[in-house]
């Protein structure tokens, strides 16, 4: 084959020269790209030693010498094959169905340093809106940051807070020391405030957050001046962003870059990380990232639906009433919400089984009578629920054989469903980040509450 070398044909063509891999002889071959290509032969006849141990390991090469230091540390050193030379071949990946690492954080974007360029495009190309009215997220000004301050009720107590280090791991003295320095007496540490006087030691391997205790106030005539020089001091050490703490209600996030002003929410400039399984700022909070998670199964709770109560259908509390403490409350339950034990669980309506599983609703108190030989009376309270029990019970016993007998009715939960939108490891409870857009795409319907910090749209 005679030999061809102008650039439009390595844009073309992928040219293999001198391949002698194996029982390759010396042999030279042109491939169109971007078509599907099928190599056939006799058995012998050097497929795979082309295909794979040539064209394949070169690019797999190309590709591994592109990655960092780190990364090449678990994919290995890679030869070049026995060839003269390749032209026009890209960069390649194998995907096989294995991992090269039992670490559930590890995959196969995550190795091959795939996943943190799509973090970086979502990051820089993602146009933010905000997830409660859909319009675009813009930035806040000191004066608008100080018109929403001073709607607070009079005499609510507030704190005007400077975030210096958030969720980062380190012992942070100059930090700490560069703060005391410019007059500030008081942080906050992981929730928790402190006197910069004091001797504050902090653990070198475990993320904290700190912030500046830059002012606290009163809502009342006469503190705007006092208030903008606090905010303007609190963004200038907070690099963009000053935190509003309401004492014993709630916070308030603000942010000089951007906020949305129909519905009074602010967030965080869209960082890498905040696209990261990996990292608390992305990971899912239900599941931490993993996208599945361990917990209380009720079909393993009720596994025989055709059962009713006085004959064991809930398999942790057995066969009830049976005239202890437990069995006085399902029977004030079964007076509130008239059912009896004889019923089979597929019978009952779907309300009593939510009491009977999780509880009664939030607010509500029941009735609570009981009786024995030595005592009688009535309480009103809530019922627990049968899997919030087992859950209570299960991260506060330090029995091995109580935490045993619980895990027979968890399972392996996946989060990758619609309840999650079908994005559970990229995806936040908290709503604090809003959702991302790429050019003029609209969303799709879903339910922000439930999906949580980002929506994905195609």
């Amino acid at each position: 084959m005679k030999e061809k070398t102008s650039k439009f044909l390595f844009k073309n063509h992928i040219f293999v020269k001198g391949a002698r891999e194996h029982n390759l002889q010396n042999i030279d071959v042109e491939i169109p790209r971007d078509k599907l290509v099928v190599i056939t032969g006799l058995s012998g006849s050097g497929k795979s030693s082309l295909a794979f141990d040539t064209i394949y390991a070169e690019g797999q090469r190309r590709y591994v010498e592109s990655l960092s230091a780190y990364a090449r540390q678990f994919l290995g050193i890679m030869e070049k094959p026995d060839v003269d030379y390749i032209e026009g071949l890209s960069p390649a990946i194998s995907i096989e169905q294995k991992t090269s690492s039992r670490n559930p954080r590890s995959t196969v974007g995550t190795i091959t340093e795939i996943y943190d360029y799509l973090r970086l495009l979502y990051a820089r190309i993602g146009v933010q809106h905000c997830y409660g009215c859909g319009g675009p997220v813009q930035r806040q000004s000191v004066q608008q940051i100080v018109d929403k301050i001073l709607l607070f009720k009079d005499g609510t107590k507030f704190q005007v807070l400077a975030p210096a280090v958030r969720a980062r791991k380190g012992q942070f003295k100059d930090v700490l020391r560069s703060i005391a320095q410019e007059g500030f007496v008081r942080v906050r540490i992981d929730g928790e405030e402190k006197n910069l006087s004091g001797k504050i030691d902090l653990e070198k391997n475990i993320k904290h957050t700190i912030e500046v205790l830059v002012d606290r106030l009163i809502a009342k005539k006469g503190i705007k001046d006092r208030l903008i020089g606090s905010i303007e001091l609190a963004l200038k050490v907070g690099n963009g962003l000053v935190i509003i703490d309401e004492i014993g209600k709630k916070e308030h996030l603000y942010s000089e870059f951007f906020s949305c002003p129909k519905c009074d929410i602010s967030f965080e400039e869209l960082q890498p990380r905040a696209f990261s399984f990996n990292s608390p700022f992305g990971a899912c909070s239900t599941c931490d990232g993993l996208g599945t998670k361990v917990s209380i199964d009720p079909e393993l709770i009720v596994p025989d639906i055709n059962k009713s109560l006085i004959k064991g259908c809930i398999d942790p509390i057995g066969e009830q009433p049976r005239g202890n403490w437990y069995s006085a409350i399902l029977k004030s339950l079964a007076f509130h919400y008239d059912f009896n034990f004889i019923t089979p669980w597929k019978n009952l309506t779907e309300e009593v089984k939510e009491v009977l599983l999780y509880g009664t609703h939030p607010g509500e108190k029941i009735t609570m009578s009981y009786q024995s030989e030595k005592f009688k009376g009535e309480y009103k309270g809530k019922f627990e629920g049968v899997i919030p029990n087992l859950e209570r019970r299960y991260t506060q016993t330090k029995s091995v054989q109580m935490r045993d007998w619980i895990e027979k009715f968890m399972a392996i939960i996946s989060q990758l469903h619609e309840g999650f939108g079908g994005y559970g490891i990229w995806t936040r409870q908290d709503n604090r980040l809003p959702a991302i857009r790429s050019g003029d795409k609209l969303p799709i319907k879903r339910n922000t509450a439930q999906i949580g910090q980002y929506q994905f749209f195609s």
